[in-house]
């Protein structure tokens, strides 16, 4: 069902259905509804997707006043121009404002491919995460994405989607259902050492997993999708049993998921801690292997992390 689509179709097919049969769900875009798969929904409704043009500040702004007069409004861009771009929007009119906005940023991370540096969002997290109010969601594949939709949607509140426009590796059966946008879960489990993902170090983390495990690692691979708020409890709850921890982002390592742990585990539980990301640069133009590998983001690069953490417990 949802192995031969992308995940952008996936978004569509639920917008054409929130907007079929709500009458208060709009969607807004700043010229770039082709990227998206938009462009089917924009000529079906011209009235109910909105293209503002190449003017994302002012996309927020639609968007909050909207929002402000009852619809559910969801905007689309690359996830720079929905975050960096427009950041006092989304910090006074959105998110200050507590109007129920859904922000889609398309390409997070090394995903936007061959952008390039600067249409590659490596620092979003950081910046939206450091906002009061706001919901921070970065899919691990098609299936969870389906289930997690409607959750975005009955959340009141602005929510932050960091959507790849084609398809993370399958991690999940399509059968599952038992997820919700609140919880991380513990998608294999390990003694020796914690791997704490999102997004596409997922699929890596569960990899490196069955890596570690032939040299008689035991690895507990969480996938934390929900980087605000994060999932305390089942973290220190891991953190307990195995006494090191990994994170494995497509992000840079400052500001993102592994800041959210570290600050969980000083105040709570503190362990040795190792985290997998972009270390403080500025994205470049390659395909998604050169650049997990010119950014030391691959399943080895998590063995070797999770080798070396474990001898400092």
């Amino acid at each position: 069902m949802y192995s031969n689509k992308l995940m952008k179709d996936i978004y569509v097919d639920f917008m054409r259905d929130k907007i079929t049969n709500t009458d208060n769900v709009v969607a807004l875009e700043a010229d770039l509804a082709k990227c998206s798969g938009m462009i089917v929904l924009q000529k079906e409704f011209p009235k109910r997707v909105i293209n503002v043009g190449i003017a994302e500040q002012n996309m927020a702004s639609v968007a909050a006043g909207l929002s402000a007069y009852g619809f559910i409004p969801f905007i689309h861009s690359f996830g720079p121009f929905v975050t960096r771009r427009i950041c006092d929007q989304l910090m006074i009119s959105i998110c200050y404002a507590k109007q129920n906005v859904k922000i889609i940023g398309s390409d997070p991370g090394i995903t936007a491919e061959l952008n390039g540096g600067t249409h590659m969002p490596l620092e979003d997290i950081g910046v939206v995460r450091s906002i009061p109010n706001i919901v921070i969601y970065e899919p691990t594949d098609n299936v969870e994405f389906a289930n997690m939709l409607p959750q975005i949607f009955a959340h009141n509140g602005p929510v932050y989607v960091r959507m790849f426009r084609k398809s993370p590796i399958p991690v999940f059966d399509e059968s599952d259902t038992s997820f919700d946008i609140f919880k991380a879960k513990v998608i294999r489990e390990g003694t020796d050492v914690t791997i704490v993902a999102t997004g596409i170090m997922v699929a890596e983390a569960l990899t490196a997993s069955k890596e570690l495990e032939t040299k008689n690692i035991s690895a507990e691979v969480i996938a934390s999708p929900t980087i605000k708020p994060l999932d305390e409890e089942t973290i220190i709850k891991s953190a307990k049993k195995t006494n090191a921890v990994i994170t494995a982002e497509n992000h840079n390592v400052i500001g993102g998921l592994r800041s959210a742990v570290a600050e969980t585990l000083i105040e709570n539980y503190p362990v040795p801690l190792r985290s997998i990301g972009v270390k403080n640069k500025f994205g470049e133009v390659g395909k998604q292997p050169y650049l997990k590998s010119v950014f030391n983001m691959t399943s080895q690069d998590i063995v070797c992390a999770a080798m070396d953490v474990i001898v400092l417990k």
